[in-house]
């Protein structure tokens, strides 16, 4: 089994910056394709990022936050990172981190097995 802890959400004003990390135990980074999804209160959840696993580099992310939004992997603390950048108010949602049960990447969330417990974020205008 393969459990995720996020942290780093809060509270930036718009144009600021937030780093998310979520730490994966149970499994290994590595293996794993991980992604980050978002969710805002009456929304359905959406794909922001995902970064392929088996030590490839593969990153695809949705337009909404292409060239803002960063997502990478550190093995050896087996923990993946959202680095957010230039943040408007319509980032506001619930941040998640998942893991698939394969390396290869997924934009949409019924191809994710695993899941943090989300961590907000809330970006004020």
């Amino acid at each position: 089994q393969v459990q995720l802890v996020e942290s780093g959400g809060g509270l930036v004003q718009a144009g600021g910056s937030l780093r998310l990390s979520c730490a994966a135990s149970g499994r290994t980074f590595s293996s794993s394709a991980m992604g980050w999804f978002r969710q805002a209160p009456g929304k359905e959840r959406e794909f922001v990022a995902t970064l392929s696993g088996g030590g490839g580099s593969i990153t695809y992310y949705a337009d909404s936050v292409k060239g803002r939004f960063t997502i990478s992997g550190d093995n050896a603390k087996n923990t993946v990172y959202l680095q957010m950048n230039s943040l408007k108010p319509e980032d506001t949602a619930v941040y998640y981190c998942a893991a698939r049960s394969s390396v290869l990447v997924r934009v949409d969330n019924r191809d994710y097995d695993y899941w943090g417990q989300g961590t907000q974020v809330t970006v004020s205008s």
